[in-house]
């Protein structure tokens, strides 16, 4: 990532493909992972936002082939992460890079504490969030 796209807080992680391959009510997301091919490989990763969502939300496959999520918001400056390629780890898009592990333990950077993982359970190929 280019110094321009951390000065403006540009993540790389798009928003799925198919926006409507989930779907949030009551504190539960719900994604149809038969819908999300982003997420089929290590590495992969989609942005939830809107949709009545109370936060932005990170979807990703760790290198062990986990489905995990946390909320999507660096507890440094508020702005996105990203998945690290290659690694154990989430990184935030500005300049600073605070970085985190997948469980949202803060590893490094200016950030002063972790970021929010949330439960994440896989039936039946489609992937619950708790919210609550």
């Amino acid at each position: 990532m280019g110094v321009f796209a951390r000065v403006f807080g540009l993540c790389q992680t798009r928003p799925p493909a198919d926006a409507g391959c989930w779907s949030f009510d009551r504190d539960k997301v719900v994604v149809d992972l038969n819908r999300a091919p982003e997420l089929a490989v290590s590495g992969g990763a989609v942005r939830l936002e809107g949709g009545g969502l109370p936060w932005r939300v990170l979807v990703f496959r760790d290198q062990d082939g986990v489905l995990r999520a946390v909320i999507n918001r660096c507890a440094h400056a508020g702005r996105r992460l990203d998945p690290v390629a290659g690694g154990q780890a989430l990184q935030c898009c500005s300049l600073g890079r605070s970085t985190f592990d997948v469980d949202g333990q803060r590893l490094g950077g200016p950030a002063k504490g972790g970021v929010r993982a949330l439960a994440a359970v896989v039936d039946a190929n489609f992937l619950a969030i708790d919210l609550a």
